[in-house]
């Protein structure tokens, strides 16, 4: 039987990986240490060169249809791991057929929510991961598809700007459906609060983190769910004179992060009444507003807090009626390349470049609280990477082999 690759982005590389033996046989010429979710297949992560992928034993006809539907959740934008290829007709020394594998692009700087909590995560995160994990729902139902397997261990989360952001990583299950039923909507939510239920117990017996009430942690998903999905969604009626509701409207859901593509707007025969409904949904105003300002790629609430900055410069240097763009060009120039550029070589594995530097603006309120006076961004800097960053794990490279190294 002949070794297929099938790739949409073409790594010679790939060659190299001894297809020939067993996946978990493989060694650490190849695997790295990074930690894994639990999976109910077994998956090794391993290096090529400058790039990193996560490779999946699974059934043929799965390996294809997952490789599709992660291609299809590319190409309309939805947060998920980069697909690389498929490959089959592996057979080991003795001739014996292996199982087809799945190749995927490690997502830089991201981490499966066990090993959340061995960073240093506390209860206290269970909000902001349960908020993550709906606004992935959320973004995925809007665009009709459904999920059929939502759970914390099929998700990669990023932080952004103190917050997290989630990634889908396992589409085995996925469809995208040319509409998506209120039925398969409600059934993705009760799957995600049944599995999230059971992975907490998990990670109370794990003692990864004490104290908590699985059963409202489940209710908050399902809360935050439905306030999401009825802000995005839902219709308001209201007086033709108060028509300045469709722009407050408007507002509440870029405050939320989300760009309004399409409205619909009716009124009553006589106008008197005007009733709104969004249409059509995006998350990644911010991102889009500060990439088109600067060139930087990140994730929302990263965007929204260097926004903040950009604003925050403008106005210190008295900068009112210059155009944005340049604004920002001179904010890119003057604060955030110059203080990006001190972070040791050693440590620039730690930290995404948007998250250290709002790490710094957080790191500069508290200086400029204690000295009573404002701290420059610099200063800051620099003490917090003698005092904070020298001390945190790794999250681009593992620094630690066994560090939730686990598999069903």
């Amino acid at each position: 039987m002949a070794l297929r690759i099938v790739a949409a982005r073409p790594d010679p590389a790939i060659v190299r990986l001894p297809w020939s033996t067993p996946l978990e046989e493989w060694g650490e010429e190849f695997v790295v240490p990074l930690p894994r979710g639990l999976s109910r297949h077994v998956v090794r992560t391993v290096r090529l060169g400058e790039r990193v992928y996560a490779v999946k034993e699974t059934q043929e006809p799965i390996a294809f249809r997952e490789y599709q539907m992660l291609r299809d959740l590319q190409r309309i934008g939805l947060p998920s791991v980069l697909p690389q290829g498929v490959v089959t007709g592996r057979v080991d020394k003795d001739g014996e057929p292996l199982p087809a594998a799945l190749l995927t692009q490690h997502l830089q700087f991201s981490l499966p929510y066990r090993s959340l909590f061995t960073h240093g995560a506390r209860r206290t995160s269970l909000p902001q991961l349960v908020d993550a994990l709906v606004v992935l729902l959320v973004r995925l139902h809007l665009t009709d598809f459904y999920w059929g397997d939502v759970s914390l261990s099929n998700v990669l989360f990023r932080r952004s700007a103190g917050e997290l952001a989630a990634y889908l990583v396992d589409a085995e299950t996925g469809e995208l459906k040319s509409t998506l039923s209120p039925a398969l909507r409600e059934h993705d939510l009760t799957v995600a609060c049944e599995n999230v239920f059971a992975e907490l117990l998990d990670l109370q017996a794990s003692r990864a983190i004490d104290d908590v009430d699985p059963w409202e942690v489940v209710e908050l998903l399902r809360t935050r769910y439905s306030e999401l999905w009825d802000e995005l969604t839902g219709s308001e009626s209201f007086s033709a004179d108060d028509i300045w509701r469709i722009e407050a409207r408007i507002e509440r859901l870029n405050d939320l992060g989300f760009d309004v593509e399409e409205l619909d707007i009716v009124t009553d025969i006589d106008g008197d009444e005007v009733r709104i409904q969004p249409r059509v949904v995006e998350l990644g105003h911010h991102r889009r507003e500060l990439q088109s300002l600067t060139g930087l790629d990140v994730e929302d609430n990263q965007a929204r807090r260097l926004l903040n900055d950009i604003a925050a410069f403008q106005a210190s240097r008295d900068l009112g009626r210059e155009d944005r763009t340049l604004v920002a060009a001179r904010w890119m120039s003057e604060v955030y390349e110059p203080v990006i550029a001190m972070v040791p070589l050693d440590q620039r594995g730690k930290l995404e470049p948007p998250e250290f530097f709002h790490e710094v603006l957080e790191h500069r309120w508290y200086l400029s609280e204690q000295a009573g006076h404002h701290v420059r961004i610099k200063v800051a800097a620099e003490d917090y990477i003698v005092t904070q960053l020298h001390a945190r794990r790794d999250e681009a490279i593992a620094v630690d082999p066994e560090a939730d190294d686990l598999e069903a």
